[in-house]
């Protein structure tokens, strides 16, 4: 069944989108050094879901201020990084969801369900990971966070393999990815 992408990315060309992505402005994270650490008392579910105490959090736009905020070190710990302090986060599986993927001028330009913009390439590298039965496509976002492509966008992302080769590959920003876990 083909795909048809939704009406926002649909007219867009790769620029377009790309100009997207830079015109969104994220904090200065990578120059704050704060002295204090914590625990945010926040976890990002495997579904995508933010919640602080166990509850969830219902402001989209609370979510994408913190998620503005989210890095993840060498040990695969996540934190939320302002210039006074750096608080723990736990993430179940990866800090965002990729929800829809377009191809478009030669790459692969992904919707995250924090609405940010993402283009698969050099600096945002796709990776297969789980077995040949279960498969999972993660998609490298910033600061060393990554997005789970959620079943759909998987689909779509299989399909525009099966239409451009033999289903194994992806290319995209002049890279190309395994789509086949190691």
């Amino acid at each position: 069944m083909p795909y048809d992408p939704p009406p926002e990315l649909a007219g867009l060309t790769l620029d377009q989108i790309a100009e997207q992505v830079a015109q969104r402005k994220l904090p200065p994270v990578e120059q704050w050094n704060p002295e204090k650490t914590g625990d945010s008392a926040m976890r990002i579910a495997a579904d995508g879901g933010w919640l602080h105490e166990g509850s969830p959090i219902a402001r989209q736009a609370m979510v994408r201020a913190f998620a503005g905020l989210l890095t993840r070190d060498a040990a695969g710990r996540h934190w939320l990084v302002t210039p006074f302090e750096k608080l723990t986060i736990e993430v179940e599986d990866a800090a965002f969801i990729a929800t829809d993927v377009v191809r478009r001028d030669g790459g692969l330009a992904f919707r995250l369900n924090t609405d940010d913009l993402v283009i698969a390439g050099p600096d945002h590298r796709l990776r297969a990971a789980g077995t040949a039965d279960n498969p999972a496509i993660y998609l490298g976002v910033r600061r060393g966070c990554e997005a789970r492509l959620n079943r759909s966008t998987w689909l779509q992302l299989a399909e525009i393999a099966l239409t451009e080769g033999d289903g194994t590959q992806v290319t995209s920003g002049g890279e190309a990815f395994s789509l086949m876990p190691e």
